[in-house]
């Protein structure tokens, strides 16, 4: 799972393994070896890619399937477990609209081009 998300994260950032292995103090082949699972990162290595992509650890060994920031911000909605699938959908439709619209609950103008 680990290998799988590494490799995903780090080629939606259009990094090589040598790129990404700098960036987090190891080797290019030390990458290559965990997307193929053959090796595993330790703790802060993880720690390390989760900081780099932002997203948190749980996300990064699969126990979550969401990549949520690992700082978990303000922006950041945790959503109570006892909610059904159809509300939690309905619940992320309702804040996406929220930002269509301006705080009177109006739809935002479109800003003419060159204005």
């Amino acid at each position: 799972m680990l290998g799988e998300r590494l490799c995903k994260l780090r080629q939606e950032r259009n990094l090589s393994q040598r790129e990404l292995g700098e960036i987090v103090l190891v080797s290019g082949y030390t990458i290559s070896a965990y997307e193929l699972g053959r090796s595993d990162p330790n703790d802060e290595i993880k720690m390390r890619l989760a900081r780099y992509f932002d997203v948190s650890v749980d996300y990064l060994i699969g126990l979550i399937d969401q990549p949520l920031s690992y700082r978990r911000d303000t922006n950041t909605v945790m959503l109570p477990r006892n909610l059904s699938d159809s509300q939690k959908q309905s619940l992320r439709a309702f804040l996406s609209s929220l930002e269509e619209r301006d705080w009177a609950g109006e739809p935002k103008e479109e800003v003419a081009a060159g204005a």
